[in-house]
């Protein structure tokens, strides 16, 4: 998606490389009709016994069952349809109700006071849950030119993630016509559960 001019990334921890890496695989399966690179690299994932775990192995087994082009299907009867797809993953959306309003051009303000700027040929608006993910990827790695304290990094998921996303990705979830991305959804909201926690905690130390 090349939000923003990528630079020498900080040093993290493993946990931050973790986070960025959940929120960079969010975003590369929503962004766009994956690809068969993409969906080959879903193939060799490999779950554990955990919640977010099994969901990783149901998507792996799903992606070796289904053909690139039934997931392509898919992803278009999701997300673009005729007119409109059965979801709107947008934060406008879920919050107000409307396309294009407040949230965006609230979120918009504050990407540009973080100097964070849109490149490349991804033009959705920016309230499309990949582009957030990618800038939340983006904060934790400390790729758009400054390195962003879990308290910014906090105050934009709150702002801008937290108001709807776990909403999103339980629809997703429970899409009728979601196969392979329906563990995507269940992978989306258990991590937004996640993240939202760990932020509480931070807070309150």
């Amino acid at each position: 998606m090349n939000i923003g001019a990528e630079i020498s990334a900080i040093q993290v921890s493993e946990e931050e490389t973790v986070r960025s890496d959940m929120y960079q695989f969010l975003a590369g399966i929503l962004q766009r009709e994956p690809s068969d690179d993409l969906v080959n690299s879903y193939k060799r994932l490999e779950g554990d016994d955990t919640p977010i775990g099994k969901a990783f192995g149901v998507l792996s087994k799903l992606s070796n069952k289904i053909s690139s082009k039934d997931i392509r299907i898919e992803y278009h009867n999701l997300f673009i349809g005729v007119g409109r797809g059965e979801l709107l993953p947008y934060g406008s959306f879920y919050i107000t109700g409307f396309l294009h309003d407040k949230p965006l051009s609230q979120l918009r303000r504050d990407m540009n006071a973080m100097g964070i700027q849109r490149q490349g040929e991804f033009k959705e608006p920016e309230d499309h849950i990949a582009c957030l993910c990618e800038v939340m990827s983006g904060l934790i790695k400390g790729t758009f030119g400054k390195e962003f304290t879990i308290a910014e990094q906090r105050n934009f998921f709150k702002k801008h993630i937290q108001p709807w996303a776990e909403h999103f990705f339980t629809d997703l979830e429970g899409a009728k016509t979601a196969i392979l991305f329906s563990p995507v959804g269940t992978i989306g909201k258990l991590f937004m559960k996640i993240e939202e926690e760990a932020f509480e905690m931070d807070a309150s130390r």
